[in-house]
């Protein structure tokens, strides 16, 4: 999962998680000790503050205070009279405010991330997100007179001064948003209001799930260590697993509706003041991507289902000597996958050497993530559950969270996070206004490492045993990504439409809904049991980020294609790939693939990756027989 949070959207306006560090603090970085332990590692965020009451990050609060102060004294009501030289001045001055702004919130997120049950970093994070929007508030008067320029006289002055015209690809993005910005007081008043609605109802979902106890199999677990036996062998560990999470998601879910329903309200209440047409067309914008392209992509992954999702699920129910599958037989091994673990150090080879291969200069970053104690990879209560790469700003790396418990899926995983961890240390050049990606390309550079990783191992194998187990995985990976990301989007689009046009939505209505699309994507070969109804519930995707998962989808037939050029042998692809990444969010999606011959507004386009899903199940079906 990409996050500036990662990870970051490109948002069209003043947002705190959207914050990143000033070019000028890289003097002060301090390196950890390099993690040589062969367990999964836990994170040092020493490079950020050496901790939450040290004096550096007091000093770094008292300075974002004053700069906010002089910057709003110094500019507001004034940027429409700036000639080149003062505009120059001025966005650098905005730019470092945001930088120093991301190095703080970056850094109580990730602290409280590695322990999401601890009140004390929940507090320290409430405390300094209130303080830090009470600070940009004032600031908000920045873009609201920058889209108010007129169209003419903006374009001269980024003719006037080249280190202004630089800032180009900002502006455009900016100013895309400017009819549905509001006046700078109101602006404001929802970025302040935010952290008593938004962010408390995020902390809330975030603390429920991380507090859950599982009982399953006669012992206690967490949601990342349940969720983990739904892939084990053993169908009634599986069994139990499932069962344990519908017992305790039931008798949450009053909570668990009431949080969906006031996320929803809020989209309902921000679209209409902002004038946004429907539901998904504010996560459009910020993801610098066309409505109909989307579609395009939704339906021909819909369209699929039947030669995809529903053709692989009937062979693995013969696999496993089943009439129909059951919820908790959706990621069971196939029997031809082994239960081999994977230690840390084993993953870290075959990650850093699928990446070397293709280029060094990936592996040399990547590298530096397992050396330096950049990445929390063990298992612990109170951890928030999944995986993110975090971005802290352009002068400082990124961070990597995930769970590792030395599965070959977690391998994967690993790839996919150091993919967007590569894409953002290339992408910090641009600084810290324009290197955040719009996450319908966010997700190319950890697709494109899962499938690096993928093809290092398939090649790495010789019987036709392990080859069909590890292309039954990278089938199910696909599938995971590309169609129940879209199932997921799917959901979010009925339930929000559903309460626009008929009111607050009962919990039994969101699974209802639930229970129709899942059936419809995973199709015939499953018989639910009226107890995965409720699953929905623990997706954080729904709740942080409303309609952030078609970026997945988006991001894994892109990866598809592209990587088919790569196989295609065009010309010069791996310095052209990594100059893509370096770009950041510089360049709209149709400047940044055309090198490589591809567009996502072809009709055909997404076809391509389907087809190499689709080839996949053919192969697995030849093995079969």
């Amino acid at each position: 999962m990409h996050q500036s949070h990662h990870g970051t959207t490109i948002c069209p306006y003043l947002n705190p998680k959207d914050l990143a560090m000033p070019q000028e603090s890289r003097a002060t970085i301090h390196h950890a000790q390099p993690t040589t332990a062969g367990t999964a590692p836990e994170w040092d965020l020493s490079d950020l503050f050496p901790d939450i009451d040290s004096s550096e990050l007091t000093e770094s609060l008292a300075a974002i205070e004053t700069k906010a102060k002089a910057f709003k004294t110094r500019y507001a009501d004034k940027i429409a009279g700036l000639g080149a030289p003062d505009l120059l001045e001025c966005v650098r001055d905005y730019e470092a405010i945001r930088g120093l702004l991301y190095r703080v919130t970056s850094f109580v997120a990730l602290r409280y991330h590695a322990d999401t049950l601890d009140p004390e970093r929940g507090k320290s994070m409430g405390d300094v997100r209130d303080a830090i929007t009470a600070w940009l508030g004032p600031l908000t008067f920045f873009e609201t007179e920058i889209c108010a320029l007129k169209k003419k006289k903006l374009k001269q002055r980024l003719g006037a001064h080249p280190d202004l015209a630089r800032y180009k690809p900002y502006f455009r993005k900016l100013r895309a948003a400017r009819q549905h910005k509001l006046s700078a007081e109101l602006e404001q008043f929802a970025l302040e209001i935010s952290s008593a609605s938004a962010a408390s109802i995020n902390r809330l979902f975030d603390e429920t799930c991380a507090s859950l106890q599982f009982r399953a199999a006669g012992k206690t677990r967490n949601l990342t260590e349940t969720l983990d036996l739904l892939q084990h062998s053993d169908r009634k560990l599986r069994r139990s697993a499932s069962r344990a999470i519908s017992k305790e998601l039931g008798t949450r879910l009053p909570l668990f509706t009431l949080v969906m329903n006031t996320v929803i309200k809020e989209t309902v209440i921000s679209d209409r003041w902002r004038g946004f047409a429907t539901p998904q067309a504010a996560r459009h914008l910020s993801n610098d991507i066309e409505a109909d392209v989307v579609e395009a992509m939704l339906t021909s992954v819909t369209s699929a289902y039947a030669d995809t999702s529903h053709r692989y699920y009937r062979l693995k129910a013969r696999w496993l000597g089943l009439r129909k599958l059951k919820e908790w037989d959706r990621n069971a091994p196939p029997p031809m996958v082994s239960d081999t673990r994977i230690t840390w150090p084993e993953a870290r080879d075959q990650v850093l050497t699928a990446f070397g291969n293709f280029s060094p200069e990936m592996a040399k970053i990547t590298e530096e993530f397992f050396e330096r104690g950049w990445i929390d990879g063990a298992v612990r209560p109170g951890k928030a559950s999944g995986a993110f790469c975090m971005s802290t700003g352009s002068a400082i790396h990124p961070y990597v969270l995930l769970n590792f418990q030395e599965r070959p899926r977690d391998v994967m995983t690993l790839a996919h996070e150091l993919g967007h961890a590569v894409h953002q240390t290339l992408a910090a050049r641009q600084g810290d206004l324009m290197a955040d990606t719009a996450l319908t390309l966010a997700e190319t550079a950890s697709v494109f490492g899962e499938t690096l990783t993928f093809n290092q191992l398939l090649q790495s194998v010789s019987g036709e045993g392990e080859r069909m187990a590890l292309l039954a995985e990278r089938v199910e990976d696909i599938i995971n990504t590309m169609v129940r990301q879209t199932a997921f989007h799917v959901f979010e689009c009925r339930i929000h439409e559903t309460q626009r046009t008929q009111g607050e939505l009962t919990g039994d209505e969101i699974c209802q809904i639930w229970m129709e699309v899942q059936t419809e994507s995973l199709g015939p070969a499953f018989s639910f049991s009226n107890d995965y109804r409720n699953h929905w519930a623990y997706v954080p995707h729904f709740i942080h980020s409303p309609f952030y998962v078609y970026a997945y989808a988006f991001g894994m037939g892109l990866v598809l294609a592209l990587y088919a050029a790569y196989e295609a042998g065009i010309d010069d692809f791996v310095p052209k790939y990594l100059d893509a990444l370096a770009a950041g969010g510089t360049k709209h999606h149709s400047e940044l693939l055309k090198p490589f011959g591809l567009s996502v507004a072809d009709p055909d386009f997404w076809k391509k990756g389907i087809s190499v899903l689709s080839g996949y199940i053919d192969d697995l079906e030849a093995m079969q027989s």
